[in-house]
């Protein structure tokens, strides 16, 4: 018996020192390590998806290395202190929004952007990703569950609000996702069926008034075209078409890392950007496109799982929209590549070219990582 215990030893202690170092940093093990995988796997698809720039696979690993920084500073705040900051940062994200309306850079035609001298440029509808669902979820910490309709109408306040300005910059693209940021936690909050059918029922009446009164004509456009791009293919129509044609071509294994011919020969516009994910198809195939929607998916039920074990409604409200709402931005990109959703110009998370979403889908995890890890130490201090 004492041999045997000596001969697991080593094994049982290296693993107990494994766990301690992760404990002491507040990281979540299954989580960190598919987002390090996913992160490292978004760098081998851009590598070839800029014909092999190693400046923007360099600068594209530093923004990654900013995230993952800013993941490991926010895990180590307890639950607590976000929640007590939410409306405090709820109302610097509607500031931000605001200045980007009055004094915003402009690019393509959109307002979206601040500019710090010296500095950089940064979006701040980008906070608003996390500021919004961290403040509903605030909201609904202390109040009664299934949500009652006065708080349901002030929920939509708060969500509507900084959508709203979003809308205005024009980016209907990621005014809809914040919005569907707080719909998810009004959601998790008891959002009743007759609410839900409501609402279904009024944004189905309400979209044809949108399309004809609401929207701009680069945003009808884009309507039109997701419902036939073959009416205008060397306009329009042009992207969606050189997209499905590059993830057809793929077939089961693809036509191998740099070999893509689409995205090499200059037929896929945006290729490292928003339409990453063709190129990841033609090269790659079903089983890289396989891969990938499984990192995804064990990222988001690790979500699921954290939402479900948190202790009160702000973390188990904020969890459960951080990680469905990362779920939402996979379902879009990957529906607006192969022509089943509208082009809105969302890109694909960790995976796409990008600077400020990935720092705020890192920091978003970082909460989560906090959730998780503060949990487990309440209950061992119990």
């Amino acid at each position: 018996m004492q041999r045997e215990y000596l001969h697991q030893l080593p094994g049982q202690s290296l693993k107990a020192s494994n766990s301690s170092f992760l404990a002491r940093f507040h990281l979540d093990t299954p989580l960190l390590l598919n987002l390090l995988v996913l992160a490292s796997f978004g760098l081998f698809v851009l590598y070839s998806a800029t014909n092999g720039s190693y400046d923007a696979v360099a600068t594209q690993a530093t923004r990654v290395g900013i995230g993952f920084t800013v993941l490991l500073i926010l895990a180590q705040i307890p639950p607590r202190v976000f929640r007590f900051w939410a409306p405090a940062l709820y109302s610097f994200a509607l500031v931000l929004l605001l200045l980007v309306l009055l004094v915003g850079t402009q690019k393509k035609g959109a307002q979206r952007w601040l500019t710090i001298p010296g500095l950089a440029q940064f979006q701040p509808a980008e906070l608003a990703k996390v500021a919004v669902p961290a403040m509903v979820a605030w909201y609904f910490h202390e109040r009664q569950l299934p949500a009652r309709l006065r708080d349901v109408c002030l929920a939509l306040v708060i969500t509507c609000t900084p959508a709203a300005f979003i809308a205005l910059q024009p980016d209907l693209g990621t005014a809809l996702l914040v919005a569907i940021s707080g719909l998810i936690v009004l959601f998790m909050a008891g959002l009743s069926w007759r609410l839900i059918a409501l609402t279904i029922t009024t944004t189905a009446i309400a979209a044809p008034l949108a399309y004809f009164f609401a929207m701009h004509d680069y945003q009808r456009r884009r309507v039109d075209t997701f419902f036939n791009p073959e009416a205008d293919p060397l306009g329009a129509g042009w992207n969606i078409i050189q997209s499905k044609t590059a993830i057809g071509s793929g077939g089961l294994s693809g036509k191998g890392w740099f070999n893509g011919t689409q995205s090499r020969l200059d037929f896929l516009p945006e290729s490292s950007t928003d339409f990453i994910f063709a190129v990841l198809g033609e090269e790659l195939g079903f089983l890289g496109f396989s891969i990938l929607i499984a990192l995804y998916l064990g990222i988001v039920l690790r979500c699921l799982l954290i939402s479900y074990q948190a202790q009160d409604n702000f973390a188990r409200l904020l969890s459960a929209a951080l990680g469905l709402t990362f779920f939402v931005y996979v379902v879009v990109n990957i529906g607006m590549v192969t022509g089943l959703l509208p082009v809105v110009g969302v890109p694909l998370p960790l995976v796409s070219y990008g600077g400020t979403s990935i720092i705020t889908l890192l920091a978003g995890f970082g909460i989560l990582m906090s959730i998780k890890t503060h949990r487990k130490m309440h209950i061992h201090s119990s």
